[in-house]
């Protein structure tokens, strides 16, 4: 017995070491990390090392927890400010996008499987959520930085889209399990009231439990080491309890963390570090055991109809889910296409194909068999093209700073402050004599080795260390003021123009100068005001627009979204490449009227032309 405990705890770790040792491999050649994560279960299976795990209920449990982690560091990293600027269009991907993919891919299901029609639902809905640690691990291993809005639309949906699914599969397997066939009234009947209870409870006990941990760190004088595993601990238990009484523990984990991380919660930057790293510790097991549980062997009779469903979700279910979901919001054909192709499927995809597994249905190997295939093929086709994707469709901008070398520290008894500390470098605004702000309270400078109050120094220099003591919740404005400017690829060094204008003056000038085209009631706007008007009112760093003979570039927002600087460019930008499908809103209302207009016209036309005899005389003639 005592061997055992040594071979296994052996075993576990060596796995757990090579998977964080690969993702050395995945920052250096940009390959999918989840799918290595992956491989290595796999290699490490019943048909590689010879591993034999094949208990379900254990990879599930596992599988649940390590989720439940990671949802709670997404929500707790996700700023309110995000959910306001992309929280509708990534709720609505989220919920009638995950039904409209998991209609439309259980319909091919279907024709391309032996399954009966309630199975091939099943397996939609297995597939139908996202994964977001595949997506932006390759975002910043391929140091691709995406447009503010696309980038929070894919954060918010990808965190929000697993209790939907993990509900439309749980159901599912319940019903086909009974084995009765159900009236479809009914089981229509039965999925909207179970979703919306399961929602309702989720979110009510989330809400309430990101409040009572937010409470408890506030008056419980905790050991700062005891601290984070506290609140990680209380994070299971609202998931646990929300799924208890019949709610959705993992819409209810993230509310939690949502709440806590939007708060003013005591030891934040702590808290984060934990978290991020109980987070990769959650993906690194969950994969592993995930791939531990797959048989490799059985995937030849079923390989080839689950390759071709790979295929079918990634190019028609997703991208029809997603065009769907976004006509309303007027999303550009490029964000939209970029945002139908990035549906990476990953590890919640697999846990939920476990479920018929545990349902003891009779196809539910084959289930479980083809999901695994199809998340295989979404890592490796997906996964290596994301990065060249956004370069094609013209979704990258340049990165609005350059390094920052600052270190956070937290203050022993000090609930809502924190000690910053800054390198200045070379090139920063504070190097070249801009004024740290009033608000921030600069507290000690150390220059050449000497330690001197702030008030002493004079104007700060490249290579001073400045303390700053300020509210643990402190505007980015810090940040912007101590890093370098950005280092711009010499493909992006026209992007923002050839020089900057006044945004406070008006845009007539732009028509008397340059020639602009600006409506006559826009002569009187401001710049700014012109650009937000043509951007029907939300305005990001590194927006575009066209003015005929000119374009305006956004250079910089502050943070509530003001025009800070405008840069012109007189050589405007090439038209993006074309994108024939994914018509936004907008375009099919003018579509649409001016369709009409021309139906209105000819039967105008033929209203006003006389009518005329068999010899080509009008008959009034």
């Amino acid at each position: 017995m005592e061997q055992a405990v040594y071979l296994i705890t052996l075993v576990g770790t060596a796995l757990v070491v090579a998977a964080a040792f690969s993702s050395l491999i995945a920052f250096r050649f940009g390959a999918p990390l989840l799918l290595l994560f992956l491989g290595i279960g796999l290699a490490s299976g019943v048909d590689g090392l010879g591993i034999v795990f094949d208990n379900a209920h254990i990879a599930y449990f596992v599988g649940a927890i390590a989720l439940a982690v990671i949802l709670f560091d997404s929500g707790f990293g996700t700023p309110v400010g995000v959910l306001r600027q992309a929280g509708m269009p990534a709720l609505t991907l989220a919920t009638i996008g995950v039904g409209i993919t998991t209609v439309v891919f259980g319909i091919a299901a279907y024709y391309l499987t032996g399954f009966t029609w309630l199975e091939s639902f099943l397996l939609g809905a297995a597939v139908a959520s996202t994964d977001a640690a595949a997506v932006f691990f390759l975002l910043r291993a391929g140091n691709i930085n995406l447009r503010e809005r696309v980038r929070s639309t894919l954060e918010i949906e990808s965190g929000t889209n697993d209790p939907i699914a993990i509900f439309l599969t749980i159901t599912l397997v319940e019903i086909i399990a009974l084995g009765a066939k159900p009236d479809t009234d009914l089981l229509l009947v039965d999925l909207v009231v179970g979703f919306f209870v399961q929602m309702i409870l989720g979110a009510a006990i989330g809400l309430l439990g990101g409040f009572l941990i937010v409470k408890l760190v506030e008056r419980l004088n905790l050991d700062r080491g005891l601290l984070p595993i506290f609140v990680l601990t209380l994070s299971l238990l609202v998931f646990a309890a929300a799924g208890a009484v019949g709610g959705s523990g993992f819409l209810a984990v993230y509310l939690a963390g949502l709440v806590a991380g939007n708060s003013d919660i005591r030891a934040v930057s702590t808290l984060k570090r934990f978290q991020d790293g109980m987070s990769w510790l959650a993906q690194i097991i969950m994969f592993l055991v995930l791939g531990l549980f797959a048989t490799p062997s059985q995937f030849p009779e079923i390989v080839l109809s689950a390759l071709l469903l790979g295929f079918f979700l990634m190019f028609v279910a997703r991208p029809l889910a997603v065009w769907l979901c976004l006509i309303p919001f007027k999303f550009p054909r490029q964000e939209t296409a970029f945002i139908s192709w990035v549906g990476l499927r990953g590890a919640v995809s697999i846990l939920l194909a476990i479920t018929p597994v545990l349902g003891g249905l009779e196809n539910g190997r084959d289930i479980f068999n083809i999901a695994f295939i199809i998340v295989l093929s979404s890592l490796v086709i997906q996964g290596w093209t994301v990065g060249p994707l956004a370069r094609r469709l013209g979704l990258i901008v340049p990165q609005r700073f350059g390094p920052l070398d600052k270190v956070e520290l937290e203050l022993p008894g000090s609930a809502h402050h924190e000690l910053l500390a800054y390198r200045v470098v070379p090139g920063s605004p504070v190097a070249k004599g801009q004024r740290v702000p009033r608000w921030a309270r600069p507290s000690l400078v150390v220059r050449d080795g000497r330690s001197m109050r702030f008030q002493d120094m004079g104007r700060l220099q490249a290579g001073d260390n400045v303390y700053i003591f300020v509210p643990d919740r402190y505007p980015r404005l810090l940040d912007r003021l101590f890093a370098s400017r950005a280092e711009v690829h010499a493909e992006d060094e026209d992007f923002f123009g050839a020089f900057t204008v006044d945004q406070t003056h008006l845009a007539g000038e732009l028509v008397a100068i340059y020639g602009a085209s600006v409506k006559d009631e826009e002569l009187k706007l401001t710049i700014a005001d012109l650009i937000k008007q043509r951007l029907r009112g939300h305005v990001e760093y590194a927006d575009r627009v066209s003015l005929g003979l000119i374009d305006l570039i956004v250079r910089d927002v502050d943070e509530k979204g003001r025009i800070m600087s405008v840069g012109l460019s007189i050589e405007p930008a090439p038209p993006p490449p074309p994108v024939p499908v994914f018509l936004s809103g907008g375009e099919i209302s003018d579509r649409i009227k001016r369709f009409l207009a021309r139906r209105s016209g000819k039967a105008s036309a033929k209203q006003e032309t006389p009518a005329t005899t068999s010899e080509g005389l009008p008959e009034d003639a």
